[in-house]
């Protein structure tokens, strides 16, 4: 009992619990909690930039071979591509097998006039410089290579090791503070919404959590158990960070703490460093599966009949698109906006209708991004022989 007491992941449970409770019971005073879990967050988020540089430029730079760098980038990429491009095909599946869009015909008639959704085209200049983690990544490397054949390698290394401990040391500190953190967006989201507002979308909200999951369980499952490893001692392993992109509802605030976490279950430093930040870009695994379904479902919803080269054109949209879901508030609305608009037979008005319970399914495809971006970076590991041991 006392090793519970003194584990995070029991005060963030705590934490979690007890907002949803003050959203229940005390609405207005729970809306006023946004800022706990706003702060908490752009607080984590000053830590990604200098995490992601230090880790992969000491990677880099401490490697004797540059090819390799060069071999997992491109593994990675390969990976991405494959993995993300069958989320999209499992939720589109799901979507057209249990159809969450055939609702009340009467209930088209409630999007409103007003509803303003904004046009916009992916692009991937902008894409970039809205993107700092894209950002980092690439200053990050080109500095790792720099100092790779740098003549004062080893003494450049030391002082960039000793400034990397202390960031991780100072973000250690920070992360006590994870239950306050997600108990200000859990107790917002509750509040604000309220349960039974998910009612008339109970039905997409819960295939976007079945089909997440059965992405995790049977795809990601079999993907570690491939390379000797157990999905349910992996999910044990992140546990924390788990609850922590539930509270917060964003995949980032985990990204520090994943990065360590990985390189602990035995993932070298630079797989970690190369694989997590790239991941977080083009590896959305739960974003995939939920643009897909949103596509359906607005589809269904308008009893606009999608042919076989509707669906092909839409994976083929949507594998292009969905790489600008990252980085950017609200990029979700903008893919699919750009998604229906280059489709022309889906009313794209109908993102009016996710308005409502996108905050619901925004946990899901966060808990499934860093899930999905573990194994990414365990499986690279493995491939490359640069995974150490076993996950204990």
């Amino acid at each position: 009992m006392k090793k519970v007491l003194s584990h995070l992941t029991f005060y963030v449970f705590i934490a979690i619990i007890a907002a949803i409770a003050l959203g229940v019971f005390a609405p207005t005073t729970a809306v006023k909690m946004k800022f706990l879990g706003s702060y908490f967050v752009e607080l984590i988020k000053i830590f990604i930039i200098p995490i992601i540089f230090f880790t992969i430029v000491l990677g880099i730079a401490s490697m004797g071979n540059l090819k390799k760098v060069g071999r997992i980038g491109i593994k990675s990429i390969i990976y991405f591509e494959v993995v993300t491009t069958l989320s999209l095909l499992i939720g589109m599946g799901i979507g057209l097998l249990l159809k969450p869009g055939y609702m009340n015909k009467g209930s088209i008639m409630a999007v409103p006039s007003n509803t303003a959704v904004t046009h916009s085209s992916f692009n991937w200049i902008s894409f970039l410089q809205s993107n700092t983690t894209i950002q980092a990544l690439i200053v990050a490397i080109i500095a790792g290579i720099i100092i790779n054949r740098h003549k004062g390698r080893v003494k450049i290394l030391h002082y960039l090791g000793k400034i990397s401990h202390y960031v991780f040391a100072a973000l250690k500190y920070v992360m006590y503070l994870a239950p306050i953190g997600a108990f200000g967006g859990m107790a917002f989201t509750v509040g604000k919404f309220g349960l039974n507002t998910l009612l008339p979308l109970a039905k997409l909200v819960a295939c976007v959590y079945g089909a997440s999951l059965f992405f995790v369980i049977v795809v990601l499952g079999s993907i570690l158990k491939y390379y000797g490893l157990s999905i349910w001692q992996y999910l044990a392993n992140i546990k924390e960070e788990i609850l922590l992109v539930l509270g917060t509802s964003s995949s980032e605030v985990a990204l520090p703490a994943m990065m360590f976490k990985l390189e602990k279950m035995g993932c070298s430093k630079t797989v970690v460093g190369l694989v997590v930040p790239t991941g977080y870009s083009f590896n959305l695994d739960g974003t995939s599966i939920y643009l897909s379904m949103a596509v359906i479902f607005i589809a269904q919803l308008y009893h606009v009949h999608l042919s076989l080269s509707h669906l092909f054109m839409l994976i083929l949209v949507l594998m292009l698109t969905s790489k600008g879901a990252a980085g950017v508030t609200g990029s979700g609305f903008i893919v699919l906006t750009t998604t229906l608009t280059a489709m022309h037979t889906i009313p794209v008005e109908g993102l009016a209708f996710l308005l409502g319970v996108d905050k619901f399914m925004s946990e899901a495809r966060a808990i499934t991004n860093l899930i999905g971006n573990g194994v990414a970076t365990i499986v690279i590991a493995k491939n490359e022989q640069e995974f150490i041991k076993q996950i204990a």
